[in-house]
């Protein structure tokens, strides 16, 4: 039995691709500093008065750190209708008469939310009526480059504006599907005619939770995931093939068990996650792809890496931003000349794919 939706072009002229210059963003260690910087600067105020003032701009700091928001967009903020600190989330976007005008929301990770709750609750007494982020930007700018300088960047590289490119880079490279950082960033709605399937926005806001929490984790056993819905299903006797369109067009295929079909409830539109463990992925370093069985294969441009004695991790960027991380020995990299920058395919079997839902 086979059930197959109508596939739509997928030239990828509807694909979207990343804008950002990484080069010009903040490393996961240089944010990791930046953020001890402030809070060795606020912990470092002597009078109540200053730590006040220091907590307001450390907590613009942390919004446009981990929701890659404006500045503009921080500082109108009204802390008790736009933040939902239980749920996680902030909203962003004016209201006029009960109306969204552009409005979006992000989800923050848990601890994040923790923090901010604890500044809000501190700084009352001295704003109260929601007040604390009525703030001349152009002083939250010169702290955020002095912050910046104190670790040893540039203040080029200290502005909101690079946070929120840095942000967007970083979910870039924890596989978050771009469609959903567009949201995040508050850009417009993504052409998504290239995917087989079409996502809801609710569909994308439990895309962009799931990672807010995998975040707050922060840790996984499976390096690679992809977040989409189920677009085919062809059922078997014993196994099933199941094919999973993520929000960036890509499919991948994975094989379960009928019984796991009839278990998980899968069918045509369900929202999954389809998770591959880096020692799976094999790489073939060609401008051809290989001739092999996997059903799974994918070009991409080495980002990073990493050896050390006995293995190997390497990173394969996408064209679309995703990145896969694999497991091979440091002996087959060196027989391969795998190195920062080349182009190789990336390929994984059917059998090796784990479908969740979440």
């Amino acid at each position: 039995m086979q059930e197959t939706p109508h596939k739509p072009d997928t030239s990828g002229s509807g694909r979207l691709l990343p804008s950002v210059d990484a080069e010009r963003c903040l490393d996961a260690q240089q944010l990791h500093d930046l953020e001890q910087a402030f809070q060795r600067w606020v912990s470092a105020a002597r009078r109540e008065d200053h730590r006040h003032s220091r907590q307001r701009i450390f907590l613009i700091f942390l919004i446009i750190r981990y929701s890659g928001a404006r500045l503009n967009e921080v500082l109108s903020l009204d802390p008790l209708a736009d933040l939902d600190l239980s749920q996680h989330t902030i909203r962003f976007g004016r209201k006029n008469a009960g109306r969204d005008l552009s409005g979006r929301e992000v989800q923050i990770p848990e601890a994040i939310a923790r923090d901010i709750g604890t500044i809000l609750a501190d700084a009352q007494s001295t704003w109260p009526g929601g007040t604390v982020f009525r703030i001349d930007p152009a002083h939250v700018r010169r702290k955020f480059y002095e912050q910046a300088t104190a670790v040893g960047l540039p203040p080029s590289l200290g502005t909101p504006e690079t946070l929120r490119k840095s942000r967007a880079v970083e979910l870039m490279r924890s596989n978050m599907p771009l469609p959903v950082i567009q949201k995040i960033l508050g850009h417009s709605t993504p052409n998504l005619a290239a995917s087989y399937v079409e996502f809801s926005a609710d569909e994308i806001s439990r895309v962009a939770k799931l990672f807010a929490e995998r975040e707050n984790r922060r840790k996984t056993s499976a390096r690679n995931s992809f977040f989409g819905k189920v677009g085919a299903i062809r059922r078997g006797t014993v196994q099933t093939v199941v094919e999973v369109v993520s929000l960036n067009g890509q499919v991948v295929t994975s094989v379960i068990t009928t019984d796991s079909l009839a278990r998980l409830g899968l069918k045509i539109g369900t929202l999954v996650t389809a998770e591959v463990k880096a020692p799976w992925i094999q790489l073939c370093k060609d401008l051809r792809p290989p001739n092999c069985s996997a059903e799974n294969l994918f070009q991409g441009k080495v980002s990073r890496v990493v050896s050390s004695s006995t293995t190997a991790e390497v990173v394969v960027c996408l064209a679309d931003g995703t990145e896969l991380c694999t497991v091979i020995t440091e002996e087959r990299r060196r027989q391969m000349a795998i190195a920062t920058g080349d182009q190789l395919w990336a390929f994984f079997d059917a059998f090796t794919v784990v479908l969740h839902v979440d």
